[in-house]
């Protein structure tokens, strides 16, 4: 045990505490994985992420990410939060406009250059949500059939459940209670807001695998949902996505294409440094 560098950020708000609060561990050299597990799920937050020399030559740092229960091969706040922490404490990038983290699925960009940093949407697997299972989710969350517009099944590295309903209304809409862990796998919603809204769509995940009853937000989430968009020639312009509304958070989250040609899809959103100091382990 001794005195490690340790930071608290929070992800995607531009008001401190309203966001997704990540744990970072910046030296997490020479701890076990069963130490990691262990400390995040003593933070009890909905991930804890460990910063490591890279393995990789054209990365600037690697991460491990860990809910309270397990690690993640990907996740879209503690990306963002990470980099922030790692820039924060000094981390000196090879390239000033970007970040490249070494992560469980391989090398992500977060891009410097935008009002907010944002990463670069992983390659998604989609498919269309089986009808006997987007019934049984429309059963279970007590939706009105009739305001799901579409519904598919998405992989970035997570697993998601993604039912599209008609409005945003119809999303805020649902109770969290209804879903649970883990008999069921969580389930996602995003509805449009209206045109004279600031934001353009609303997100939910309910039930997330770390526990809670509902993330705060998701930012591998709105990347998968990004990708498909995108896929299906609806990603024709920029988006402001909110989540954490219904349990007191102001979310907000930057869905931008890039302007060179290539099919990148930036996934952004603040993340602010709250706490900094050390922790023994």
């Amino acid at each position: 045990m001794r005195k490690r560098r340790f930071i608290q950020t929070d992800v995607f708000s531009s008001h401190p505490t309203k966001g997704n609060g990540l744990a970072v561990v910046v030296d997490g050299e020479d701890l076990t994985e069963a130490q990691m597990q262990a400390f995040a799920a003593w933070t009890n937050l909905a991930e804890t992420t460990f910063l490591l020399p890279p393995t990789e030559a054209k990365a600037d740092y690697r991460v491990r990410i860990f809910t309270t229960a397990r690690e993640m091969l990907f996740a879209g706040h503690p990306t963002l939060g990470s980099c922030a922490a790692w820039l924060h404490c000094g981390g000196v990038a090879r390239n000033a406009s970007s970040v490249i983290q070494e992560c469980a699925i391989g090398l992500v960009e977060i891009d410097l250059t935008g009002d907010t940093p944002a990463f670069v949407a992983p390659d998604t697997q989609m498919e269309v949500m089986p009808d006997d299972t987007r019934d049984r989710l429309v059963a279970q969350l007590q939706i009105d059939p009739s305001a799901v517009v579409s519904a598919a099944l998405l992989e970035n590295g997570p697993s998601w459940q993604v039912l599209e309903l008609r409005s945003a209304g119809d999303v805020l809409a649902i109770d969290a209670s209804r879903v649970r862990w883990p008999e069921y796998q969580g389930v996602s919603v995003l509805g449009a807001h209206t045109d004279d809204d600031p934001c353009d769509y609303e997100v939910r995940n309910l039930s997330p695998s770390s526990g809670m009853s509902e993330d705060p937000i998701t930012g591998s989430l709105n990347a998968a949902i990004a990708k498909w968009m995108q896929h299906e020639g609806r990603l024709t312009r920029d988006l402001i996505v909110a989540q954490g509304t219904v349990i007191g958070r102001q979310g907000r989250v930057t869905i931008r294409r890039r302007n060179d040609g290539s099919d990148d899809v930036l996934i952004g959103g603040h993340a602010q440094v709250v706490i900094d100091g050390h922790v023994m382990l």
